[in-house]
């Protein structure tokens, strides 16, 4: 039975968010034919009571050729996303529009779609699948369903809309009714074949830096902070195409200080959770105190809420933002919820911390090392700054005071983080609470 085989299959894929724990009870919600040999599936599992879904495209012609057993969920049926011959029909559909059952594939207005473009899986992603379609296009499945519109289609196809620079123009999507709510199931954008993201580039030129007989980060043959200070200037400039395609508002003080007060339920759980942050909870206490205190009022728009190097991508003539998900974990209705678009500049100097620091976990020369990284940081994060404020970037005496208490809640955050998941990396963010 389809069913058990799923049941057996679905709990050693990547975006399985259950793991760990016992499936009660699985269940197929959706089940549409897109093409000979391909179905959609939308899955409902239910672990402790609670319930998540998944999409899979269900390959249901028997792999006579053996091509994808390492994609195999049993008896007949693989996971299609792993075949060209098949997943040509997604294209297919955004580009004419089609309507199969509850499925509504759609594609943005004044764009064409080349259908006749093989994919490839890329193989990197934990919680998605992405398939590149030739060196044209990126179609992102949504494995785990949260019923809504994705902030990223939502944000993206806006941004398009008034003409947005820094983006990968986006084609077409698929969506459906989930919970009676309009539902993405995927996005498909142009592929950016040709660029290089910033971490890498970031991580070159620190390389270069810990290479160089120069200990200066601004003498190194890598450096980066030209680039930084053209990714400031992007950055602002998507913070004022995100105000211009959606509403904004003011938060009083009375709403800043409760923001301070989750900031400090956020802290104490992370030193419950790492009691060597305990000693630097002063520190955070305090920059939180003061951005209470100092800030009576903060501008709140849609933000990127997720942002740092690896979410951004260096063309030939410009740096262009990806990713507009959110911070993943979090609910839709957060992700989507206004904030000050400094939570995105403190994101992303925390960064240029983590890039310059990363590198030193296992090297035996750490010690000696420390200050050029200090340096590269130092640098590069001014220089970003720099180049935010002269991007029109709101950078107001009292936005210091609120930069430094979301920097500091954000490495709480990271603290946490990578406790659990990499406790190699975390003397990184402890080092925030030390500057």
């Amino acid at each position: 039975m389809l069913t058990e085989l799923l049941s057996g299959w679905i709990t050693h894929q990547r975006w399985f968010a259950g793991k760990g724990r016992p499936i009660d009870e699985l269940g197929v919600e959706s089940d549409v034919e897109l093409s000979p040999g391909l179905r959609h599936l939308i899955i409902a599992v239910r672990q402790a009571g609670e319930r998540d879904r998944y999409q899979l495209l269900l390959g249901t012609d028997g792999d006579t050729s053996g091509r994808y057993s390492h994609a195999k969920i049993g008896g007949d049926y693989y996971d299609a996303v792993y075949n060209p011959d098949l997943t040509g029909a997604l294209l297919t559909g955004m580009a004419e529009g089609r309507d199969l059952g509850p499925l509504r594939f759609r594609h943005l207005d004044g764009v064409s779609i080349d259908t006749s473009l093989r994919s490839l899986v890329l193989g990197a992603e934990q919680s998605n699948t992405s398939l590149v379609y030739g060196e044209t296009y990126i179609c992102k499945l949504f494995r785990r369903l949260i019923p809504g519109t994705n902030p990223e289609l939502e944000i993206v196809t806006a941004l398009a809309r008034h003409g947005a620079g820094h983006i990968a123009q986006p084609y077409g999507w698929i969506e459906t009714d989930l919970d009676g709510e309009t539902t993405t199931l995927a996005m498909t954008q142009e592929f950016l074949a040709t660029a290089n993201d910033g971490w890498s580039l970031a991580l070159a030129s620190v390389r270069d830096l810990y290479a160089s007989l120069d200990p200066l980060a601004s003498h190194a043959g890598g450096d980066f902070s030209s680039e930084a200070y053209r990714l400031g200037v992007a950055t602002a400039e998507v913070h004022h195409e995100l105000a211009a395609a959606f509403p904004t508002d003011v938060m009083e003080s009375q709403d800043v200080k409760q923001l301070v007060e989750d900031q400090r339920r956020r802290l104490a759980q992370a030193v419950t959770e790492v009691p060597a942050l305990a000693e630097h909870a002063r520190v955070v206490e305090d920059a939180y105190q003061r951005m209470a205190d100092v800030v009576s009022e903060m501008p709140v728009q849609r933000v990127h809420g997720d942002y740092h190097l690896g979410q951004v991508m260096r063309t030939t003539t410009d740096w262009v933002v990806l990713d507009f998900e959110g911070e993943p974990g979090q609910p839709l209705a957060e992700r989507r919820a206004l904030s000050s678009p400094l939570r995105d500049v403190a994101g992303m100097l925390r960064s240029f911390e983590y890039a310059a620091r990363h590198l030193l976990a296992d090297n035996p020369n750490a010690a000696a090392l420390l200050p050029r990284a200090a340096d590269w940081a130092t640098l590069n994060r001014s220089a970003f700054l720099d180049g935010y404020a002269a991007g029109g970037g709101r950078l107001h005496p009292q936005d210091t005071v609120l930069l430094r208490a979301l920097e500091l809640s954000k490495a709480v955050y990271e603290v946490g983080y990578e406790a659990r998941n990499r406790p190699t990396w975390l003397p990184i963010p402890m080092a925030a609470f030390e500057r």
